[in-house]
């Protein structure tokens, strides 16, 4: 079974190549090994399947995704995070507003398989941005024969395994008895809350997805829609996300010239809970009630002192729930990736083929911060000159990125069987542009009253990658294999 393995071909980067011919540290993960159960971020199908790859889970919240580590971190103030590539289209790794991790706008049941890059020879042919590994990822694709239907759905529940052990309100009242005097005494209230059970709830998650697939004569076909409904163990955490995916493979020519044309639609609407509620939960007076009978900081609970500005006392924690409750940030977020990969297998030298790749990745996001004015977080007693008072926050923000890329590349492959020999040359040309757009908005109170202005509406940095790349394997008696990759990239701002 080892010695059949070796003639399995797996995606590298710029082509394809056989196990057998390899001299770099490729792992591939296909769909039959994926992890299964609430799946939500595409990395998630891989975690603990790949030695050397640590996939960590960033806080558990929806929709936030993980952090990948590719044999350990390789910087100090640089990213560590590795280069991903999705249908040989390099994607923006770097997040977009509103969304917690850039992979969250994938759906990971359109993945087919991955292949993860791990030692030098990755930053050899895409560079210095490969210097943390590289994650291949292949999505699926229609398969000749008859149409065929797939549909699944899955539904979930979770809990927090495990609080943080601490004082409840006996333990606490014993403590302030015997150690306090009369002052501290005082302070305890008459209630048993155990905040952290009024934080965390059970999280529900629905994740339907149906996919059409097959072929009309020389094009198979896969089309694809997700819908995925999901909250967080943290009450006010949610996430929707609806994905559409289509894939068009036709071969011409009689199949010298196959086509792999993709488009992928992502829609999100996010709302973020104020994480903060987790440690205030932690340290705040379980005698007290979650509720008080006076409308101030919309009805919640708290230490409130008269001659303070913010109307709490010094230094004291706030409302875990009230945090939750009173704080409404919400974030809608599209992400459309549209590519087509050409490849010619030339008429009068079948062993050279001609392979453009191209494609563009169109991001937008767009939320708001709303805080009423009445929430602790937020709270102003005191009022200015003009008699307006500045407490709570009316903010929004809006960002859009687009990567636009261009490759193309010459394979040369040729078997000389009078030596048991194969020879595979590759070179190319590749282009890419990231151009991103921030736009700058007005701070405001809840009553929009404006606080800051900014100097400028928008501001755009954008950079391109120009690049050259080269790569030779030659296997001798399939006994010796050597590699040589080289790359001149250039970067303009």
């Amino acid at each position: 079974q080892s010695a059949d393995q070796l003639n399995d071909v797996v995606v590298i980067g710029y082509g394809t190549a056989r196990k057998k011919d390899l001299t770099g540290s490729v792992v591939n993960v296909s769909s039959k090994d994926f992890n299964s159960g609430a799946i939500s971020t595409p990395e998630q199908l891989i975690a603990g399947k790949v030695a050397g790859v640590s996939i960590t889970s960033n806080n558990g919240a929806p929709g936030s995704g993980s952090t990948i580590r590719i044999r350990g971190g390789a910087s100090l103030n640089a990213s560590n995070d590795p280069l991903i590539v999705i249908d040989g289209m390099p994607i923006d790794g770097g997040g977009i507003s509103g969304q917690a991790n850039a992979l969250a706008l994938i759906n990971p049941n359109d993945i087919e398989s991955f292949s993860v890059l791990k030692d030098a020879s990755a930053s050899a042919i895409y560079g210095a941005r490969a210097s943390n590994g590289v994650i291949l990822i292949t999505t699926k694709k229609g398969k000749r024969g008859a149409m065929k239907v797939d549909f699944s759905t899955q539904f979930s529940l979770a809990n927090v395994s495990k609080k943080a052990d601490v004082f409840n309100a006996e333990e606490i009242k014993k403590i302030v008895r015997s150690n306090g005097n009369s002052t501290y005494q005082s302070l305890l209230g008459g209630f048993k809350t155990d905040w952290q059970d009024q934080i965390y709830q059970t999280a529900l998650s629905y994740d339907n997805n149906v996919s059409v697939s097959g072929a009309t004569k020389n094009m198979p076909y896969r089309f694809s829609l997700g819908n995925l409904d999901q909250t967080g163990v943290l009450k006010t955490d949610e996430l929707k996300r609806t994905t559409v995916g289509v894939n068009l493979n036709p071969s011409l020519l009689d199949n010298h010239l196959t086509l792999n044309l993709n488009y992928k639609l992502s829609s999100s609407s996010t709302r973020f809970a104020d994480q903060g509620a987790i440690g205030s939960a932690t340290s705040y007076d379980p005698t007290q009630g979650i509720y008080s009978a006076s409308k101030r900081f919309g009805g919640y609970w708290e230490w409130f002192d008269p001659n303070s500005s913010t109307g709490l006392k010094s230094l004291s924690p706030k409302n875990p729930l009230g945090l939750l409750m009173q704080k409404q940030d919400n974030s809608n977020v599209t992400r459309q990736i549209a590519s087509a990969l050409v490849d010619y297998k030339v008429h009068f030298l079948p062993d050279l083929h001609v392979v453009v790749n191209t494609g563009i990745d169109i991001a937008e996001g767009k939320g708001t911060i709303v805080i009423n004015d009445s929430a602790a977080s937020s709270y102003n007693r005191y009022k200015d000159p003009s008699n307006k008072f500045h407490g709570g926050v009316n903010n929004q923000y809006r960002q859009t990125r687009s990567n636009s890329y261009l490759n193309a590349y010459l394979n040369y492959a040729k078997d000389i069987k009078a030596i048991k020999s194969r020879l595979e040359l590759v070179a190319g040309y590749e282009y890419q542009d990231y151009k991103t757009t921030n736009y700058n908005f007005s701070d405001l109170t809840y009553d929009k009253t404006v606080v800051t202005t900014p100097n400028y509406a928008s501001s755009v940095p954008e950079y391109r990658l120009i690049s050259y790349l080269g790569r030779a394997n030659l296997n001798i008696l399939n006994k010796y294999v050597l590699t040589a990759r080289s790359e001149e990239r250039r970067v303009g701002k």
